[in-house]
């Protein structure tokens, strides 16, 4: 694989602030007047190391404007407790809505960060009595601390997992209810083949956790829902074309290249087409 090495002037994602939010968004910063598409999500939907992200090439083959706000290692938690990204989805004519991993969000066993949500911050009282043979202060992210446990004992791990799964379609669910318009939900399937190393845990490809019948219980909310599965051949060819440093190269290639932001654009593309014409 090949990437476009930009040394110390890498992708500029002309970063941008929106309202009172204090987040960082990739821009340009575009108004949030008139009709819209908002595009909330994580890694995949802020589109790192990639010119053209999908939110990006939606816009580009709708006509409809699209404003990306992808942040990186998002959940739920992210979107729900910010009032000026919920006012922006109120106010879109369409909101995507990228399926998140439900290991990035605060639960009955663990918090996590409100901005960085993949940062793990501190456990509960619940988890420090299951598992009181682990020293928590040694994680600092979310799938470390669940990589560990799950190693630990795969029992008490398996509870920990349940919990997660049922925390994001309470979460999911709420978030749903505070936009009153269209929502898409977007749901990408990553089918690479995995490696338990430090790079890629045992714990399987993003969104964690997430199945079917997690999704059909949100169905009644939602205008629809799109599945993308980027083909072998566009994750066999997604990283050429991207532009990163040379220190950020080893990043980029667990991320999706242009190839595969391709394939989630034609997934997404007939579905918001219909709702903006």
């Amino acid at each position: 694989m090949t990437f476009e090495i930009a040394g110390q002037s890498a992708l500029d994602y002309l970063h941008c602030r929106y309202g009172q939010s204090r987040l960082l968004f990739r821009g340009p910063k575009r108004k949030l007047e008139g009709p819209y598409v908002a595009f909330f999500g994580g890694t995949e939907t802020y589109g790192k190391f990639v010119e053209d992200p999908f939110p990006a090439l939606v816009e580009e083959s709708t006509g409809a404007r699209c404003v990306n706000f992808g942040c990186l290692n998002a959940g739920a938690d992210l979107f729900i407790n910010d009032p000026t990204l919920i006012d922006a989805a109120r106010r879109a004519t369409v909101t995507v809505v990228q399926v998140m991993g439900a290991q990035n969000m605060s639960n009955r066993f663990y918090a996590v960060h409100p901005r960085r949500n993949d940062r793990f911050l501190r456990a509960s009282s619940l988890m420090r009595t299951v598992f009181r043979e682990v020293d928590f202060t040694e994680f600092n992210f979310t799938r470390h601390l669940l990589s560990t446990l799950r190693r630990v004992n795969e029992k008490k791990y398996l509870m920990v997992v349940e919990e997660l799964k049922a925390a994001w379609v309470a979460r999911m669910q709420t978030m749903l209810a505070m936009i009153p318009g269209k929502v898409v939900l977007l749901w990408l399937h990553d089918t690479r083949a995995g490696s338990d190393d430090e790079a890629h845990d045992s714990l399987g490809n993003d969104p964690l956790f997430v199945d079917a019948a997690m999704v059909d219980i949100l169905r009644p909310q939602l205008a629809g829902v799109v599945e993308a599965t980027p083909s072998d051949a566009a994750w066999a060819a997604g990283n050429e074309g991207m532009i990163c440093s040379e220190t950020e190269a080893p990043a980029a290639s667990a991320m999706p290249g242009p190839a595969v932001h391709e394939e989630i654009a034609a997934a997404l593309t007939p579905e918001i087409a219909s709702m903006v014409s």
